[in-house]
């Protein structure tokens, strides 16, 4: 691989709300997922890899990454189901095919079957960058424009008037507790430590007790799932989450 020049690197790149891009690598051989991990890691992207493809799809319900890398002769579940099951399940993310399989049909399979680009081993590390730098770009600009509410199952709060509505039924909620659901709501399902909410919700700027995160979730509890069935929900050691109810 020949270095980047100095002065070359891309700017780097982020989500819509400013948080680093999620990537998932998923390929059995080992040395080809910790070479581009290492290389995305490299971009300030977090990344998670998967060797197979139920571990891939276990991985996205955890993770839910922004794009995927996806091997296609995976062993159990090859990379062509994992993205027919993505997909079929409503996931949108961008998808780039890492295969050997070079034949024009399987090219054409792959974006048939809604993957966004395709490349063939052996490949150059500066390509598969470059082109999933351009998936990004393209993914984050579409974010960017998109509506401004972060929508949950029924609950929606809108990031511009920050009005918070439940099955229709207006909530109303300090700036903290605004602050904290949404926290929440641009990561659902993603379980998030009380430390990552505190640097995410308060800075640290009061101190690091942790307690105040227990308390302000108890009070949108009051609020968010007194309406209908829970959606904040505490996964013991770990932290908290939101999820459709």
């Amino acid at each position: 691989m020949t270095p980047t020049p100095p002065g070359s690197r891309p700017a780097p790149l982020s989500r819509a709300d400013g948080a680093p891009v999620r990537a998932l690598v998923a390929d059995d051989e080992a040395y080809l997922s910790d070479l581009l991990r290492m290389a995305l890691q490299n971009e300030g992207w977090e990344v998670r890899t998967a060797a197979n493809g139920q571990e891939a799809l276990n991985v996205v319900r955890e993770f839910a990454p922004d794009l995927l890398v996806l091997d296609i002769m995976m062993p159990g579940i090859d990379g062509m189901e994992v993205l027919t099951r993505l997909r079929a399940a409503g996931n949108d993310a961008p998808v780039l095919f890492l295969t050997a399989k070079d034949a024009v049909e399987d090219r054409i399979a792959g974006i048939a079957a809604g993957g966004d680009d395709y490349v063939t081993k052996p490949f150059h590390l500066e390509e598969v960058l470059a082109r999933l730098r351009g998936m990004v770009r393209r993914h984050v600009a579409v974010a960017a424009e998109a509506d401004h509410r972060l929508v949950v199952g029924d609950l929606v709060l809108d990031e511009e008037t920050y009005e918070v509505e439940r099955a229709g039924a207006p909530l109303r909620l300090t700036a903290k507790e605004f602050e904290l659901l949404r926290c929440l709501m641009r990561t659902p399902r993603v379980v998030l430590s009380k430390e990552q909410i505190l640097d995410r919700v308060w800075s640290y700027d009061f101190g690091g007790r942790s307690s105040v995160v227990e308390l302000y979730i108890s009070y949108l509890r009051k609020k968010v799932d007194t309406i209908g069935e829970p959606m904040i929900h505490t996964v013991r050691g770990v932290g908290y989450t939101i999820r459709p109810a």
